[in-house]
């Protein structure tokens, strides 16, 4: 990295550590990119301290509740400290039945937003703010959602990242340091590339990533000549749409169900001091307190052999044009929030491909942020998805769906196996790009019910 951006880097987390009184993990792994990190804290500062619909507890308790959905540790154990923190009642803290039934009557979203958020209707909003007792004003609801989505999609993050919790010196709270075996101590901190760092123990060689390197450069050129020549017509765009939708289904990650530590962890750099759950102390049931129906789970939008859902039309719904609008009027200020990270992450470039540099990764990055909506139905009708079947072989497709739809299953030959020749930055940058459009995929079908529950 140039001087200036580790200049920028540091003065940005040394201005978090100010502000929140720690600088965890997530923090820094995102520090790699500099102006995404400043939006990013920007809004979640805003969303959990900030003036606000919800009390400060609620909004940890909710966090703790979305990421529960993924058996995400990690941000259960941050924010059972912040609720705490913030005047949380620790009974609640022993699960749901012994927390506010309005507070409970979340679950139901909470699940359908984590798992298959296009089954979300106004009918599910209507029972949420019914008059009574325990129901949600709407700002109240925009808030709770807002939070729902940025957690399950965090959740997203710290798994596709390999991030574990920092923790002091001791294991009296559970948690035990990791051997670092993977990666050089120093790889993340200079962003070495993953050639270097990762694979000198498989089978890959460096000829074999550097030709898929070029092939896929190569692919990026032709497409590009190619719609430059002769755009596809509307029926072929809504066609390839179809098949890649239906073709995701066939994406197999890996284990049939999730499973905490059924495959191998996923270690960082050791200057990260990062550290790893000891599997003997937490178990899936401190989980499942949080939650009701651990069960249910992504299940594949195009599945053959049932009831089709329809595609959402991104243009019938747009968070440009509809989402942004109807956030920021229920919940003051999110929505500016919310776009200008949208907008960071998916214009965010530097021009350079691994060893390449002066490269437009414009078609990559929109290849990347479409596949993820794909496969929650959203349909671009301006986007033709042949695209995305050239850009993202299997590997990285499998990494994807595992990333968006089962967090939890994350491996690190996952990781290790796109890209292979790609700086971990360029990776960590993968994993924003998956985050954010996962998070926008569940407020647009969230907000477009509530819209309809307003009409």
């Amino acid at each position: 990295m140039q001087a200036n951006s580790l200049n920028e880097r540091m003065h940005l987390l040394v201005e978090e550590y100010s502000i929140s009184g720690r600088l965890d993990n997530i923090t820094q792994v995102m520090s790699l990119h500099t102006q995404y990190l400043e939006s990013f804290l920007r809004s979640q500062f805003y969303m959990l301290r900030m003036d606000g619909p919800l009390p400060l507890p609620y909004r940890h308790y909710i966090a703790i509740m979305a990421a529960a959905r993924h058996q995400c540790f990690y941000l259960i154990n941050m924010h059972v400290d912040e609720f705490l923190k913030t005047g949380g009642i620790p009974e609640w803290l022993n699960g749901l039945e012994y927390v506010p039934q309005r507070l409970k009557n979340l679950n139901e979203i909470n699940k359908l937003l984590a798992h298959r958020p296009w089954l979300v209707t106004k009918e599910h909003i209507q029972k949420l703010v019914k008059t009574g007792e325990n129901n949600w004003s709407l700002p109240e609801l925009v808030h709770a959602v807002v939070l729902l989505a940025h957690y399950h999609a965090l959740a997203s993050f710290v798994f596709g990242s390999g991030i574990n919790p920092e923790r002091d010196l001791n294991t009296s709270n559970g948690y035990r340091l990791i051997s670092v075996n993977s990666f050089c101590v120093c790889d993340l901190a200079n962003d070495n590339n993953i050639e270097n760092a990762s694979l000198t123990s498989n089978n890959f060689g460096i000829s074999d990533s550097l030709s898929e390197l070029e092939a896929l450069m190569n692919r990026m050129r032709r497409l590009q000549e190619e719609k430059e020549d002769e755009e596809a017509s509307q029926e072929e765009r809504n066609t390839r749409f179809e098949k890649e939708k239906t073709e995701s289904l066939l994406v197999v990650t890996e284990g049939t169900s999730p499973s905490l530590f059924s495959f191998e962890p996923f270690s960082y750099p050791a200057c990260f001091s990062f550290l790893a759950f000891d599997d003997e102390i937490l178990s899936i049931a401190d989980v499942s307190r949080y939650i009701e129906d651990p069960g249910f789970g992504y299940k594949d939008f195009a599945r053959r052999g049932e009831e089709h859902l329809p595609t959402f039309r991104a243009q019938d719904y747009t968070w440009e044009n509809h989402g942004f609008s109807l956030v920021n009027r229920l919940y003051s200020d999110i929505g500016h929030l919310l776009d200008e990270k949208f907008r960071m992450v998916y214009n965010l470039t530097y021009n350079t491909m691994a060893t390449h540099e002066d490269v437009d990764t414009t078609m990559l990055r929109r290849a990347l942020f479409n596949y993820v909506h794909c496969m929650f139905g959203i349909r671009y009708d301006d986007y033709d998805y042949g695209e995305v079947n050239q850009l993202l072989e299997r590997s990285l497709k499998v990494y994807i769906k595992t990333v968006t739809c089962y967090p939890e299953r994350t491996t690190k030959r996952m990781y290790d196996s796109y890209w292979r020749q790609f700086k971990h930055s360029e990776k960590v940058h993968v994993n924003l790009l998956l985050m954010e459009a996962r998070m926008q995929a569940e407020l647009l079908y969230a907000l477009r019910a509530i819209t309809r529950h307003l009409t």
